[in-house]
This record gives C-alpha cells, structure tokens and sequence, in this order.
C-alpha cells in the first residue's frame, strides 16, 4: 500500500474536538477534506499526522497548542471605541466582526469584553491557546 508523503494530495475524513471532547468541527456528512501537503494551509499538527497513513487507515492524534494556532497573543487585544461601530451594531461578547486595514487587507475579530465606552476585541483565531484532538480516516491518496 502507498503512504502518505510530503506533497501528496490527499482526502481526509475528520472530525476536530478539545480536549473535553467537544466537536468545533468535522467533515461527517460532507465531502472529505482535500489538501496538499506541504502547502501551509493547515495547521502543521494536522498535516504531520496524515503524513506515513494508509488508504482507510484511521486514527486519533492529538495536536499541541504549538502545532496549532499557537499561544493566545495578548498584542492581538485591542481597544475600540464604541463610537467607531456601525449603528445596527449591538456589540456583546462573542461577536465577530470584519475590520478592513489601509490596504484593504481584511481582519477577523471577536468581541472578548463590552465596557461602558469601549469594546475589547481579540483578533486570536478562536482555538488559539487549545490543545486539539483530531479523528481522521484517509479517503484518498492523488
């Protein structure tokens, strides 16, 4: 049987949970992942445990917060001025919101803390400072 190796393209059946078991995402009842590895568009914990599977082979992995999304950033917090919001916007904690930068470039945000005159929000990506536990079954190999 072929193993998997670096720049292989590949479909991945998953299912991602914390460390309490708790889903935050899977491909159950949808077509498989496909990715290249070696690419850089998934986490490198994710990738380094696809690399070495067989075809059907299945396994569960877990995933250091290093090989995740990485430690929570305190320098992605910032202070936003409620005044600065669109008025249709009812800010509470939890939120997302979309700020554009002077380039155009778009960043994601989350609401971490509503206060009188201002909002805290966390630009982190929401599993950041998480240890991840990943189910996966290798579909295919391209």
């Amino acid at each position: 049987m072929s193993q998997v190796k670096e720049n292989d393209t590949v479909k991945v059946h998953y299912t991602g949970k914390l460390k309490d078991g708790q889903v935050f995402d899977t491909s159950e009842g949808r077509e498989p992942l496909e990715f290249t590895l070696g690419q850089g568009m998934l986490i490198p914990g994710f990738e380094n445990a696809v690399v070495d599977m067989e075809v059907n082979d299945k396994k569960t992995v877990e995933v250091p917060v290093n090989e995740a999304y990485g430690e929570v950033r305190k320098e992605l917090f910032h202070n936003v001025e409620k005044a600065q919001l669109p008025e249709e916007v009812e800010p509470k904690v939890g939120l997302g919101l979309v700020s554009k930068d002077a380039q155009g470039n778009e960043h994601q945000f989350r609401i971490a803390e509503v206060k009188d005159d201002h909002i805290i929000v966390d630009g982190n990506h929401p599993l950041a400072g998480q240890d991840l536990v990943f189910d996966l079954e290798l579909v295919e190999i391209k």
